[in-house]
């Protein structure tokens, strides 16, 4: 677990991919910190504390799907949230991935978040009937291999709470280590986070 405490009001938690708490994760950690919030990223892999590397994208899959599995991370996430929620006036998840799809699954808990963010989370469109009890920001890459992101922001742009933004670009475009990195794409929406974090606790 990494845990970066500035002694602020906010508590950030951030919700790695399939591959554990890389070198993306922990530098998206310490970006967060630099905002002088409060972050902590649970390790969600049971029994393994080195990450998959990206070239092992099928493996980790499998050992996710395997040994953890949608629920459990929720119930994981929702936890660690009760347990320090008090302790803050105001308490966001920001997810990658499969992060994200667990984030958007939290979403649905009333009183606890003060707002939600997820990165290209495919497995959403599994999920797309939940209706969030807070804020929440989605970013999609521009497509998917296995379904209409178009047609899938369409669907969620219709709950209130639920804002949705497509970006020019693939899916991984966040992590400095994937091929589909794109650079100026993941400033702009890093940048719209903090907006988002920062509209929220002032609202």
């Amino acid at each position: 677990m990494i845990r970066i405490q500035n002694n602020s009001d906010t508590i950030i938690i951030l919700v790695h991919e399939i591959y554990g708490i890389n070198d993306h994760i922990i530098g998206e950690c310490n970006r967060l910190a630099e905002g002088k919030y409060d972050v902590v990223c649970p390790n969600l892999l049971t029994n393994r504390q080195a990450p998959f590397s990206n070239s092992e994208e099928l493996i980790a899959y499998h050992y996710f799907t395997q040994n953890i599995g949608f629920s459990l991370a929720q119930q994981q996430i929702e936890e660690l949230s009760l347990r320090i929620r008090d302790q803050y006036r105001y308490c966001f998840i920001v997810g990658y991935s499969i992060g994200a799809t667990i984030a958007w699954l939290c979403s649905q808990r009333k009183d606890v978040y003060s707002g939600v963010v997820g990165f290209y989370g495919s497995r959403i469109r599994d999920y797309k009937e939940i209706e969030p009890k807070c804020p929440v920001l989605l970013f999609f890459p521009r497509t998917e291999e296995n379904f209409d992101v178009d047609c899938l922001m369409q669907d969620l742009s219709v709950n209130k709470n639920v804002r949705v933004f497509k970006a020019d670009a693939l899916h991984g475009f966040a992590d400095p280590w994937s091929s589909k990195y794109c650079k100026a794409v993941s400033e702009k929406l890093f940048a719209k986070t903090i907006d988002f974090i920062d509209d929220q606790r002032q609202s």
